[in-house]
């Protein structure tokens, strides 16, 4: 709306995965620009039979490609934390049991690592030491480590998914996409010809992943995305043209949450309250919780609750053991 009034104005929407045809008919068949990147060829080898430990499969597919040639980095994609942690104990375990096994670098890497150790997965290997990367979906589009060749997807993620029922968004492993899946295999084919082994048979591949992931605007909480509208002057959301329209329960329990927690008013209009609450990049409930502590004279008390929501599980525990 605001691009159809400003003719002086230019929106440039740039992403490595993306749509860009959805995008083009959304904003007025716009035109779009590619700009390929150098790749190679990846040969993509599927499971013959559904598997039923991820975790396992990963590490013996990850043997077999480390105990034989070709040298070559391998990057192996797990859902979460606790699977990396997972697969790179049994991994290291396993290895230790093979008698003249070669020596093989097993670095995690994940959101929440400290960023010292995060970098030495850009780093390279000494002379005849393999690098085996296990990471989260960070690693699709996020960054990009040199010297991978061969890939293994588990064929899971983690997704935030809101449930109004309960009001709550929840990290739930899920099954990831045919786009997902295909920017995994990409992953291999960066600095030259690799292989990418997919812990999943070609009919699941096929017939139970969706093609693109479900917009993250359709599965989480909407009441930032809620408050943000009000406060830009949109008041009917059932009728805004969105792109992605989320389902009409997520933004009606978001409107009936931001009435409890005083940023609307009973015609639905923001309060004073929740004009101050759209200018913080909290939650919603942590907006007014900090702002009422500041009428009750407890701000330092709630300032120090609030960071133990958003503090880094590294530094909590760290803390911890201090």
């Amino acid at each position: 709306q605001i691009v159809a009034r400003r003719h002086d104005l230019k929106l440039i929407v740039t992403s490595a995965t993306m749509d860009s045809s959805k995008f083009s008919m959304f904003f007025g068949n716009v035109p779009t620009f590619t700009i390929p990147g150098r790749t190679f060829p990846v040969e993509i080898l599927f499971s013959k039979n559904p598997v039923d430990d991820y975790v396992d499969a990963a590490v013996k597919q990850a043997l077999q490609i480390h105990l034989q040639p070709p040298s070559g980095d391998i990057l192996i994609f797990m859902p979460g934390q606790e699977d990396i942690e997972v697969t790179c104990e049994v991994l290291a375990e396993r290895l230790a049991e093979i008698d003249n096994a070669p020596e093989l670098s097993i670095l995690p890497i994940y959101s929440q690592l400290p960023s010292d150790l995060q970098a030495k997965i850009f780093q390279r290997s000494p002379e005849g030491i393999r690098k085996c990367v296990v990471a989260t979906n960070i690693a699709e589009t996020s960054l990009t480590v040199d010297g991978i060749i061969f890939v293994i997807d588990s064929g899971y993620c983690k997704l935030k998914v809101y449930n109004p029922r309960i009001g709550m968004d929840a990290l739930q492993i899920y099954p990831i996409s045919q786009a997902n899946a295909n920017q995994r295999s990409g992953r291999a084919g960066r600095t030259g010809p690799g292989q990418a082994f997919r812990l999943y048979t070609e009919r699941q591949y096929k017939d139970e992943l969706l093609i693109t992931t479900v917009p993250e605007i359709q599965r989480t909480n909407l009441a930032n995305t809620v408050l943000l509208l009000k406060s830009l002057g949109v008041q009917d959301l059932l009728q805004f043209h969105f792109m992605d329209p989320p389902p009409q329960d997520n933004i009606l329990n978001s409107l009936y949450q931001l009435w409890i927690l005083g940023a609307l008013d009973h015609t639905g209009l923001l309060t004073k309250l929740g004009r101050q609450m759209a200018e913080f990049p909290l939650d919603p409930p942590q907006c007014q919780m900090l702002i009422v502590s500041s009428e009750m004279g407890c701000t330092a008390e709630i300032l120090i609750i609030g960071k133990t929501k958003y503090i880094n599980a590294v530094e909590y525990s760290t803390f911890l053991n201090f």
